[in-house]
């Protein structure tokens, strides 16, 4: 017997309040309500996972945290009268009701009605009235009401629901034009004729069916979609590249097809497999050496990655006395198969006399807000010590929140603190200005100053930003990578050719996925904008295996086991052809059926430093479009997971490497 008491606090500490539900009228209802009561007696041991649940009729019980967000953002009060549009198996109006004076529910499944009737009976939920109706016309008999809440998602908001609020009341609910876009939002009735409405989070919900919002397509009526003339699995033995062994394979092929791109973007489909480091880093070596390429920008820390910089330029001989890559995750960066590659590079740039031959690497990323802060004051001590005490004080704004720089945007935002962004933009501006005093001689640490400083000011407006919502945080932050690179590429010449490491979800092109239909865009959509034909984007995937990743964010790394891929996804159809390994491409001119099978949109998977298998296709997959995705696909079928630096320490790597941990 599962003690679903222990259960239900451990879900309000790990799954609530650690992600910021705070109402302690909330908290409390989501104590006091079991939510195994409202789950298939199937899935009862699942019922504080914070997943979704089927519940029958092709409807879901919402996970937890959607549930406490939305009751959270009704703003409610003991005495209000609450409508509720869609009560699936009931448990968001016991919520409500635990709450609230009274809760309406409307529901259209008449199954679904009789099963929370009888729930609420039992359980004792005296003030909830259940009523079969089109939800998108809400209870005029029964209107005004203090606020109104809808679990399914609308292709716009309903206007009589609208009608039906209070003046002053609140009504949450999704909204979006498709499956793949929908936003929470908050319409607050200010006046009789006057309505203001907010974003509050990208969301996924069923369609709501009804007079005022989605007709019922979504029937059994809906017809299949015709047999493919050729199966995936001819398609891929046809025109693959088959990989036997990462460094045998010959890569001839994919050289011609890149062409003369001057940026070639490589993915991964996980942050912790050890076939993907190997096999960028195969490519990578081919670029440099039959290419020209001579930048390598990962998706890593800025000043962390300079002191690697310095490392393969013969710069620094021994370990510097701050370590890089030491935030979490640390295996991202510091593990075994970057480090062959490092000292790979090294080495070629010590037989190639360094100098303009040499292989520089880069970092793109902006989350070393305080290492940057040390690394400008450091140039400014030696080149100017009257701005460096300026500089000093400027910073000094963000002093207080070295530990958690999150923090500070929360206390920026709620006015407890004043944000720095003036001192921070002020910083950047004056040192732009001193480039004729600064550069002179030795422009290349000028650039790296002055690539802090941006840092500097755009991890402050990041950190800010990210409590406005994901969209608006992901942008800023790949924009951020984007100008880097771009800032890199003008730094050594029109020749210049980069390699840019990063996850898939960086490099594909976003506007192919569901990310880019609700807004979001990437280091490859802004590639493909600005460069066209000369950035080639390959992705990478695979079906099972282990990989190196957290199970929350700032935990330990654990190798865990890839779960075989889900049957509606890219990968299951790669995995299904029986190919070990291979490299397909999706878009050239002598292979087009590889485009044309592939361009039906399907599920993709995206596993980052944090893996949580138990809720894999809520967290890890989302919907793209391959061929307008990835120029190429890089296929492991099985993988394992990369072998962090601390794992051999001393015994593979000399105590002059950079990043020995």
């Amino acid at each position: 017997m599962r003690d679903f008491e222990s259960l239900r606090h451990r879900m309000i500490e790990n799954h609530l309040k650690a992600r910021g539900i705070a109402d302690a009228a909330v908290l409390q209802a989501m104590r006091e309500v079991p939510r195994e009561e409202f789950v298939p007696d199937h899935l009862m041991e699942f019922a504080y996972e914070d997943s979704p649940l089927p519940i029958g009729e092709g409807q879901t019980i919402s996970q937890p945290y959607i549930v406490a967000a939305m009751t959270a953002f009704l703003e409610l009060s003991k005495s209000d009268r609450v409508l509720e549009i869609g009560t699936g198996s009931g448990y968001a109006a016991a919520v409500l009701s635990r709450i609230v004076q009274q809760v309406y529910t409307i529901e259209r499944h008449e199954s679904l009605i009789e099963s929370a009737r009888e729930r609420f009976s039992r359980l004792g939920y005296r003030n909830i009235e259940v009523i079969q109706a089109d939800g998108t016309l809400g209870l005029p008999d029964r209107a005004p009401f203090d606020a109104i809440v809808v679990t399914a998602a609308a292709p716009h908001i309903p206007e009589p629901l609208k009608k039906q609020l209070a003046v002053g009341a609140r009504l949450v609910i999704p909204v979006g034009s498709s499956s793949r876009a929908q936003e929470l939002m908050r319409v607050r009735r200010i006046s009789e004729d006057e309505f203001s409405s907010e974003d509050l989070a990208p969301v996924r919900f069923v369609p709501l069916i009804g007079a005022a919002g989605w007709k019922d397509t979504f029937s059994e009526s809906t017809p299949a979609k015709p047999v493919r003339s050729k199966p995936f699995s001819e398609i891929i033995g046809k025109h693959a590249d088959i990989v036997a062994s990462i460094e045998e394979t010959d890569l001839q092929p994919l050289l011609d097809r890149i062409g003369d791109a001057r940026i070639v973007l490589l993915g991964e489909a996980t942050h912790g497999t050890a076939e993907f480091y190997a096999m960028r880093a195969r490519i990578t070596r081919e670029l440099i050496q039959h290419k020209g390429f001579r930048i390598v920008a990962i998706e890593a820390d800025w000043p962390d990655t300079a002191q690697v910089n310095r490392y393969i330029n013969g710069q620094i001989a021994e370990t510097p006395p701050e370590k890089p890559f030491g935030r979490f995750p640390t295996w991202m960066w510091a593990n075994v198969q970057f480090a062959q590659f490092v000292e790979w590079v090294r080495n070629h740039n010590l037989e190639n006399g360094y100098g303009q031959q040499a292989v520089n690497l880069y970092g793109l990323d902006l989350y070393s807000m305080y290492t940057s802060i040390g690394e400008v004051l450091r140039f400014l001590d030696t080149k100017d010590p009257g701005s460096a005490a300026l500089a000093r004080q400027r910073y000094g704004c963000l002093t207080p929140w070295q530990q958690d720089p999150a923090a500070y945007g929360a206390a920026a935002l709620s006015g407890e603190y004043k944000a720095c962004e003036a001192d921070v933009v002020k910083m950047l501006q004056e040192m732009l200005q001193k480039r004729t005093k600064y550069g002179p001689g030795d422009y290349h640490r000028f650039m790296d100053a002055v690539q802090n400083a941006r840092l500097i000011a755009n991890a402050e407006r990041y950190y800010r930003v990210m409590y406005y919502g994901s969209r608006q945080s992901w942008n800023l932050r790949d924009r951020h990578m984007f100008d880097t690179l771009r800032l890199v590429l003008d730094f050594h010449g029109e020749d210049a050719r980069a390699v840019v490491w990063e996850h898939n979800s960086h490099i594909g092109n976003a506007a192919a996925t569901e990310m880019g239909v609700s807004g979001e865009e990437n280091v490859g959509s802004l590639c493909k904008g600005e460069y066209g034909g000369e950035a080639y984007l390959v992705g990478f995937g695979t079906d099972h295996g282990t990989v190196a990743a957290a199970s929350e964010w700032d935990r330990p790394m654990e190798v865990k086991e890839v779960r075989p891929a889900h049957a509606g996804s890219y990968e299951s159809i790669f995995h299904r052809s029986g190919i070990k390994a291979c490299v397909l491409p999706l878009n050239a001119p002598d292979r087009l059926d590889v485009r044309k099978a592939f361009l039906d949109e399907k599920l993709e998977r995206a596993i980052g430093v944090v893996y949580v298998p138990e809720t894999e296709l809520r967290s890890h997959y989302f919907y793209a479009t391959l061929p307008d995705q990835f120029d190429e696909y890089v296929w492991f079928d099985e993988t394992r997971a990369i072998t962090p630096l601390s794992d051999v320490r001393g015994r593979k790597f000399p105590a002059t490497f950079p990043f020995g941990v």
